[in-house]
């Protein structure tokens, strides 16, 4: 990108990525705007995240470490840090000045906002017809709840997710881990490299709109299937027989697998249970199923006579299975440094702290280095001050 605003980057080092020399300017909080602006981070783009004066709410929220917020950390790294009252005039040309020569936009207002502030994309639009507009909406941009704010697991209720997490005959239940918001922000990251691409070819830019609400149903398409003349329940699809789901061992859970022919044969035979496999009322998922409660109550008997660990070992990779671990495990866990999947990012005030790395693998264009999320405004004087040369 020829900009006539330049500030060097001397936290970022290492090779190119697939989108270095795309700038992009992150004005979105919480986590599905950002983290879609830090997997375009990860793949090369110069990133400047553009917080208000008190700063991204998630940097407010509860977090065991002193001086930083450790979601916010996971959430933003690789960028730049500014920041900009855009209620103030000086400062909102500060932004004009950076959209003009950006590649890509990304915020997370609510409908309605940059509208006020002037930042909506029919007026970025007429000042950079090439700049990709990227709005994060709870709800999308049009219906009676498009100016209802948007969250995670408003959205795992609203949609039905909750209910079937839970048991049937019990409450519904939250997935923590703001899944929604993650695949929403994969849904960032992959809406706004399709515009570039297509960029290349017409040379214009384009809105790109991205909810949660279309986020959260899009990981339901599975279940959002309803044939004509059919009873709407689709509660009874989505189970798979109560073998494959997690189990209590003699020491931890394990979770199992077993739903193609191989796998049920061989988890039989590894728990000497051979007369199940051999049985023709339980020789498909479907009739597993139907036969949960004669089946399970065997196979967790065996596995109460050794430890999740151990039957890991032994089934290896015959059965698909898994130890039900501890997030914090997975710093060391063989496969994930074989990866190279965490790194180790310097700070200025913590010193140091292990995170997530590149979560998608280039081959020519591996991109650079990860660096820390930014302390507030650590950048503002770089980047403000070389936009006010200009």
């Amino acid at each position: 990108m020829n900009a006539s605003v330049t500030f060097d980057n001397p936290r970022r080092e290492g090779p190119a990525g697939p989108l270095s020399g795309v700038r992009v300017l992150d004005l979105s909080a919480y986590i599905a705007g950002p983290y879609g602006c830090t997997l375009l981070a990860d793949q090369g783009a110069d990133v400047i995240k553009v917080e208000p004066p008190d700063g991204d709410n998630l940097r407010q929220y509860p977090s065991t470490l002193q001086s930083e917020n450790r979601a916010f950390l996971g959430v933003n790294r690789s960028k730049r840090g500014v920041v900009l009252d855009l209620k103030k005039p000086d400062e909102l040309r500060v932004l004009m000045t950076l959209v003009r020569e950006a590649d890509v936009l990304v915020h997370n207002f609510r409908p309605g906002v940059a509208e006020r502030l002037g930042i909506d994309h029919a007026k970025l639009a007429v000042l950079n017809p090439r700049l990709i507009y990227c709005a994060v909406t709870g709800y999308g941009e049009e219906g009676p709840l498009r100016d209802k704010a948007g969250y995670d697991q408003v959205l795992q209720a609203m949609s039905g997710m909750c209910v079937l997490q839970g048991k049937p005959d019990g409450a519904p239940e939250l997935v923590y881990g703001s899944l929604v918001d993650y695949y929403a922000a994969a849904l960032v990251a992959s809406g706004v490299a399709s515009a570039l691409y297509e960029r290349e070819r017409s040379g214009e830019g384009q809105f790109v709109g991205v909810s949660l609400l279309r986020s959260v149903l899009t990981m339901q398409s599975a279940r959002m299937i309803w044939a004509e003349g059919e009873a709407l329940d689709i509660w009874r699809d989505m189970r798979s027989g109560g073998i494959t789901g997690l189990h209590p061992t003699k020491q931890g859970y394990l979770y199992l697998s077993a739903n193609t022919p191989r796998f049920w044969k061989t988890l039989c035979g590894k728990t000497g249970l051979d007369s199940l496999a051999a049985d023709p009322r339980y020789d498909s998922v479907r009739k597993r199923a139907e036969h949960a409660a004669e089946i399970l109550p065997q196979l967790r008997a065996v596995l109460l006579t050794r430890s999740a660990l151990e039957w890991e070992e032994l089934l290896g990779d015959q059965v698909p299975c898994a130890v039900a671990r501890r997030i914090e495990d997975m710093f060391d866990h063989p496969q994930v440094r074989a990866e190279n999947m965490v790194a180790t990012i310097e700070h200025p005030t913590l010193g140091s702290y292990r995170g997530v790395s590149r979560p998608i693998k280039f081959g020519r264009t591996p991109g650079p280095e990860p660096f820390a999320a930014p302390t507030l405004g650590q950048d503002s004087a770089a980047v403000i001050g070389a936009v006010r040369k200009t």
